[in-house]
């Protein structure tokens, strides 16, 4: 139903993303707001791996209500604050998709709504 379009006549992404997913007879579409990285309880994590990791914890719990799956996300599209290191939300990312190619969008911004957000995650998953 999900499947990535990688045309050989382009080149190829500059990570583990799709350049675009082709959904057919989707029965079932999700759209989340930005997640952010505020944890169960209410807290926060400082740092900005550990903001990555609630952020995909929020983005599952709300895949699985749906009964959806990581694999069902076609399109994520994720903001940082300027000035972080990449690294950790990008092995995040990857980590929670588990070689599940999505196309995917990373973009830095001066801020976020609250100070202590450094990062948030949309996504699109389509199931049956």
């Amino acid at each position: 139903m999900n499947r990535p379009v990688v045309p050989t006549s382009i080149s190829r992404p500059a990570a583990s993303y799709a350049h675009a997913v082709l959904t057919e007879g989707a029965g079932r579409i999700l759209h989340t707001s930005g997640v952010v990285p505020i944890a169960a309880d209410g807290s926060v994590p400082s740092g900005l791996a550990d903001q990555a990791a609630v952020v995909w914890s929020n983005i599952a719990a709300m895949l699985a209500d749906a009964q959806m799956s990581m694999a069902d996300i076609v399109s994520v599209t994720t903001y940082v604050v300027v000035g972080e290191d990449l690294a950790p939300v990008m092995a995040a990312r990857d980590a929670a998709l588990g070689g599940h190619l999505a196309a995917s969008t990373l973009v830095t911004v001066p801020a976020l709504a609250r100070p202590e957000w450094r990062m948030e995650i949309a996504v699109i998953a389509a199931g049956e």
